[in-house]
């Protein structure tokens, strides 16, 4: 065999060897990069459900309920200090909405209408609303 030959044999033999070599690096580049976005959209689906739990907070504030009643709007039934508030929480603002001396009956043991589909806590919320906000509550 002439060496011209066998020097290009021995050249493609060895990029064929390179390119196999970087294969399994390839692969293992990929794999970790699965693992990687697998953790980030783990961590993002826990800390989503962990939203709702506070744990570490002011021990004299609490959310009694709330209700949406916008896109971006909300009221809130909070307690602060003793005083219960009833607030209303937009992209402008928190504003009060009314001051209540004493701590409002909630009636948890309350039964809603069979038509509602809504738990107690979320009926006797919505009367406590109204009546907060000036309306007639229906029976």
């Amino acid at each position: 065999m002439a060496p011209s030959v066998a020097l290009s044999t021995a050249a493609s033999t060895s990029s064929s060897s390179a390119a196999a070599a970087a294969l399994p690096g390839l692969g293992q580049t990929a794999l970790s990069l699965i693992v990687v976005l697998g953790l980030i959209f783990a961590l993002a689906w826990v800390l989503k459900r962990l939203q709702g739990v506070r744990t570490g907070g002011p021990a004299n504030l609490r959310i009694h309920g709330g209700l949406q009643v916008g896109a971006k709007e909300k009221v809130l039934l909070i307690e602060a200090g003793g005083t219960h508030l009833l607030i209303g929480v937009s992209a402008s603002g928190v504003s009060t909405l009314h001051v209540y001396p004493e701590a409002p009956a909630m009636a948890a043991a309350e039964v809603p209408s069979a038509g509602s589909g809504q738990p107690p806590m979320a009926t006797a919320f919505a009367e406590a609303l109204k009546r907060a906000l000036g309306q007639q509550v229906k029976s």
